[in-house]
């Protein structure tokens, strides 16, 4: 910290103003500092503006969340709950422990959805749930029977390929 010389009361005055304001300037952005960039702020601002998302139609609540992050977790309303009206699409988000955070990556979310829906397509995620569901669904009858029916072509073609040698002495 830095001293200011001290003479008349004004003088005394205004070195505490500026010493309290650095010191709160200096607190709050300790504290309160924005986990996000504001470059990624503005950028998602204007994905919202270009899939003509209104603020004014989506509902923001703030909830306490659960699971790990300790007392300021369990809390505080870190998680963030959006709906947006027009879609009926809800996102809620509670994976960082700062509220900023959620908030920003649930707008995040909600434009991706949003966005996935106008354009009509299946997510990344969507298709990859699906892929996982049809590798695990069981085969149907006629899959087994054609598995079953090549594996006995093929024990077919190993017997004929095989020497038996006391036919040859």
């Amino acid at each position: 910290m830095f001293h200011l010389p001290s003479g008349s009361p004004k003088q005394q005055y205004f070195s505490d103003f500026i010493m309290t304001t650095i010191f709160v300037k200096k607190s709050y952005y300790m504290y309160n500092k924005p986990m996000v960039k504001d470059q990624k702020f503005q950028e998602l601002e204007t994905r919202l503006i270009k899939l003509k998302i209104n603020k004014q139609e989506v509902v923001e609540r703030f909830i306490r969340a659960g699971g790990p992050g300790g007392q300021n977790v369990n809390k505080t309303a870190t998680c963030v709950y959006l709906k947006h009206l027009p879609t009926s699409l809800e996102v809620k988000m509670s994976r960082e422990r700062s509220q900023a955070l959620n908030r920003f990556l649930a707008w995040r979310l909600l434009a991706d959805k949003i966005e996935e829906q106008l354009q009509g397509l299946k997510s990344q995620r969507q298709q990859a749930i699906e892929k996982i569901r049809r590798q695990k669904r069981k085969r149907s009858k006629r899959a087994k029977e054609k598995t079953l029916k090549a594996k006995k072509n093929q024990a077919q073609k190993k017997q004929l390929r095989k020497i038996n040698f006391n036919d040859l002495n």
